[in-house]
């Protein structure tokens, strides 16, 4: 019997499992009350909510879909996101010193399609 399949280390997997749960429970229990506080600033309110969403995202992602040990393929793929992640920021800030002359854009009252001028 292999070591990953034997009762002591099904006991231990099933430890983390339950702890885990319990901790996404808990998350859950603390963004519903979370939702009845009203901060004084609506990003204060998308900063909470941001952090609790990302520690259980965070949780379900390193356990339930085991990528805790995979941790080498894990950190390369981000290495490669943020690369083309800067690399399109770069090109978006390049681009802006390249408009003509005269073509910035003027804020008018904005009409999404030519037909939908109101008539006069």
């Amino acid at each position: 019997m292999s070591e990953s399949h034997s009762p002591e280390a099904v006991k231990r997997h099933k430890k983390v499992y339950l702890a885990v749960f319990f901790a996404l429970l808990i998350g859950t229990i603390v963004t519903v009350f979370l939702r009845k506080i009203h901060f004084p600033a609506f990003w204060i309110t998308v900063a909470v909510a941001l952090f609790v969403a990302t520690i259980k995202g965070t949780l379900v992602a390193c356990y339930f879909m085991h990528l805790i040990s995979e941790r080498r393929a894990i950190y390369s793929t981000l290495a490669v996101t943020i690369f083309f992640f800067a690399a399109m920021m770069y090109l978006i800030l390049w681009s802006r010193s390249q408009v003509p002359r005269g073509t910035e854009y003027i804020p008018t009252k904005y009409y999404p399609y030519p037909m939908a001028v109101p008539a006069k």
